[in-house]
């Protein structure tokens, strides 16, 4: 029987408590399982226990594909993936649009494992396929992108991938699992960091992967050498997190298209960057691919305000690292996830100093709205640091 996104969020993957019929899963915290006259021989590191296999289980369900895994971060999740299909005389071609995170990895790392890398600025087709060696193995794309929520189509992706006998990879956690099912599209290995939409609640460190058996086969081979595994007590709080993901992010859509517009509309605002506007560069392909448009956008102040101070002055948005919880945050990408590329490189990516990123929460938008006017004003009247 096929399952709704929130039958499969609350029930997919459950364990069930035999011994005293409680209604969630039970907690299985050993680390130490019989190895004599069982089935499976159980150890944390090797992401078998009852609570990683079945919240494996039910990731797997969400993203349509046969297997998955809980890794100890996303950045856990995207260099296991990365290493598991690439070795020294490799190589890899990414889109520049990615996360921080992984741009330094690739950047600082792979020179040491011997495997080359190409960077394509662009969004189509042809600029991947420009991009492709005699020596290439996977190609890794991040839609929507991080920060400036750009749009890739997948299933020119994948097709290209498959021309070439290559393995496609996506960084979806801007989208998660409601909004967005690259499978579906044909991609090979779909990544995320689990700390954001599946968490959600802002006190989960997590990643996931997920694809056929076959390749997560290949990404436990190394997973377990490595060791990213992740404490059963987490899973089993990821677990519960993810039960809501549904109708969180479903909130957080509503919410975002609210603010982008909102934004769009404000005399004080140069630009806003989220494919729910109808001008944004990748609103019919996002239509095309996507459920919903996410809970993230991006926007850039008027520069005779200063960004940081703005940030400051806000009340109730949080001006905060990461994103994706339930609560609105705001920070410089500047400052933060793209700090470690290089102020020169921000600039070819379109990253400016004073872009927000916004990661919108399940508050009202009236309340929101009013937060920004507030800061706005404060900043404007040069009044920020007073008390008034």
């Amino acid at each position: 029987m096929k399952k709704g996104l929130n039958t499969i969020c609350t029930h997919e993957g459950e364990l069930n408590d035999e011994q005293f019929k409680g209604a969630v899963s039970p907690l299985y915290m050993s680390t130490s399982y019989a190895f004599e006259d069982v089935e499976v021989k159980r150890y944390p590191r090797y992401f078998n226990t009852p609570n990683q296999v079945a919240l494996s289980q039910k990731i797997a369900a969400l993203e349509h594909t046969q297997a998955a895994m809980i890794f100890g971060s996303g950045m856990a999740a995207v260099s296991t993936a990365l290493l598991a299909f690439l070795k020294a005389g490799d190589h890899v071609v990414l889109q520049k649009t990615l996360y921080g995170g992984t741009y330094n990895f690739v950047n600082e790392e792979f020179s040491k494992y011997g495997i080359a890398y190409s960077f394509t600025n662009g969004l189509e087709p042809e600029d991947f396929e420009s991009k492709i060696k005699e020596n290439t193995k996977v190609i890794f794309v991040e839609t929507p992108s991080n920060p400036l929520l750009t749009i890739t189509d997948l299933e020119a992706v994948a097709k290209i991938a498959k021309k070439y006998g290559l393995v496609s990879m996506i960084d979806n956690t801007f989208a998660s699992p409601v909004n967005q099912n690259p499978a579906d599209f044909g991609i090979d290995v779909i990544i995320h960091s689990a700390t954001k939409y599946m968490g959600g609640h802002s006190d989960i460190c997590a990643g996931a992967v997920a694809s056929t058996e076959e390749h997560m086969d290949r990404i436990f081979q190394l997973a377990k050498n490595l060791g990213g595994s992740l404490s059963d007590y987490t899973v089993w709080l990821l677990e519960r997190s993810i039960k809501t993901m549904g109708i969180r992010v479903k909130a957080q859509n509503n919410n975002a298209q609210h603010m982008a517009e909102y934004l769009e509309a404000h005399s004080e605002i140069d630009k806003v960057y989220y494919p729910g506007l109808p001008n944004h560069p990748g609103h019919e392909l996002a239509k095309s691919q996507m459920h919903g448009f996410g809970g993230m956008l991006s926007f850039e102040l008027n520069p005779k305000y200063d960004a940081s101070l703005f940030q400051k002055a806000l009340q109730l948005i949080k001006p905060s690292m990461s994103l994706a919880g339930v609560e609105s945050t705001v920070l410089s990408p500047a400052q933060t996830s793209h700090a470690l590329i290089g102020p020169e490189e921000r600039i070819n990516q379109g990253i400016s100093d004073g872009l927000i990123r916004f990661s919108v929460g399940i508050e009202e938008p009236e309340d929101l709205i009013a937060d920004i006017e507030q800061a706005l004003t404060k900043v404007r009247d040069g009044k920020i640091g007073l008390k008034v």
